[in-house]
């Protein structure tokens, strides 16, 4: 009769850990999807600067409209992604565009003063440091949710359950750019 209590009493231990560590994982799953919707909050806010910025320049620069198409197809695939994984790939190729516009309105120097375009650089800089934030920390949430579903004994119940190893939020083809030295000219 002991010996059936200490049994059962392993066999409730164990659920209770199985449990909980389910719990944990799907609580850091649900952690890493909201921290991904505050990101969407912010690029969402891009996605409707670009177009008054795209209308701003196309005064200026008629003759570079392949900036300005690129821009715009990037923003639609942004606004057409449904994953996260996609949205990921969509958002750093517009963010790839939006930098090939700033290197381009450095030939031209009345859009530079004009009033409305800088008003947009600006609005667009402060939601570009803000979605920086957000995907700081979406991918703390995604690097938590990772090492859970890597450590033991977390890793028996996520293989189980089909939790995997998520994508961080990275550059992609703005790491490059960013590894490079800034270049300071007087």
């Amino acid at each position: 009769m002991i010996v059936l209590l200490f049994i059962l009493g392993i066999i409730f231990l164990v659920v209770l850990m199985v449990v909980s560590l389910y719990n944990r994982l799907v609580k850091l799953r649900n952690n890493r999807e909201q921290a991904f919707a505050d990101v969407d909050v912010q690029l969402k806010q891009r996605h409707d600067l670009i177009p008054q910025l795209v209308d701003s320049v196309k005064g200026y620069m008629g003759h570079e409209r392949g900036v300005l198409t690129e821009i715009t197809e990037a923003r639609t695939n942004a606004m057409k992604a449904t994953t996260i994984d996609d949205k990921i790939a969509a958002e750093n190729r517009l963010s790839t565009a939006l930098d090939g516009l700033k290197v381009s309105v450095e030939a031209y120097p009345d859009l530079k003063a004009s009033q409305n375009f800088l008003d947009l650089q600006t609005e667009i800089a402060d939601i570009e440091n803000k979605i920086a934030a957000a995907r700081r920390f979406f991918n703390s949430a995604t690097k938590e949710l990772n090492v859970a579903t890597e450590i033991f004994p977390s890793n028996l119940i996520a293989t189980l359950f089909n939790f995997k190893r998520e994508t961080m939020f990275e550059l992609g083809d703005q790491r490059a750019a960013a590894e490079q030295p800034p270049k300071i000219q007087f």
